[in-house]
């Protein structure tokens, strides 16, 4: 039976060097987020970058819905592989990292695809609802207590066949820690049991950055 590979950094250059370069302005992202300290872990991987990419084009997604966006670079990458027609709805909470994002945006010439929304985002959601808008795919990668939350609330606006991606479901390999039972770790795993066990969706966790569940929706 084969097994999976176990990553290690060499690997990871390695892969990332045959990679597809990256746009400049997501190596800018990238390098502003360098001298953030200990919370430039919010940033999404660069792997992550080209699957989001990747799965854009595949889907020949138009309209996409991310919850979380920091400064930007996950909301970049999935606007890049977007045709002209493409629009994002990006939420986030923190007024200073969306004006930052927003710089970003308008300057690799995106700005027109994306709108942001500055607020709880639950808030945002019920508003979106309201709007009677269906998305091809939704990105979660926001604060983790309101992941079931905010998943039931994407559910309702999800087409047929379309893909809700969720960051964060390995917890830096955490969740598989039997004797681990720090708070945002049971957290992390209640949240896969209640994918796991979603009769709406089949789904798979890719150990891409710090683990990717992909549902698609029944």
């Amino acid at each position: 039976m084969g097994i999976d590979l176990d990553i290690n950094n060499k690997i990871q250059t390695y892969i990332q060097n045959l990679s597809q370069p990256l746009h400049p302005i997501q190596k800018e992202v990238i390098a502003y987020n360098e001298t953030l300290g200990d919370i430039k872990r919010m940033q999404i991987s660069v792997s992550q970058c080209h699957f989001l990419h990747l799965m854009i084009k595949t889907c020949n997604a138009k309209n996409i819905l991310e919850i979380g966006t920091f400064t930007g670079l996950s909301t970049l990458s999935m606007s890049l592989a977007l045709s002209d027609e493409g629009s994002i709805i990006a939420l986030d909470k923190n007024l200073e990292t969306n004006k930052i994002a927003l710089d970003f945006f308008n300057k690799a010439n995106q700005g027109k695809k994306i709108k942001t929304i500055v607020k709880p985002a639950l808030d945002s959601l019920n508003d979106i609802k309201k709007e009677n808008i269906l998305f091809d795919i939704v990105f979660i990668d926001a604060d983790k207590t309101n992941y079931t939350n905010y998943y039931e609330s994407v559910i309702q606006l999800i087409k047929k066949d379309g893909l809700i991606i969720i960051d964060n479901v390995l917890w830096h390999g955490e969740v598989a820690d039997e004797n681990n039972n720090e708070k945002f770790t049971n957290i992390i795993r209640k949240f896969n049991t209640h994918v796991k066990n979603d009769n709406r969706v089949e789904q798979i966790i890719l150990p891409i950055g710090d683990g990717l569940t992909v549902c698609r929706k029944l």
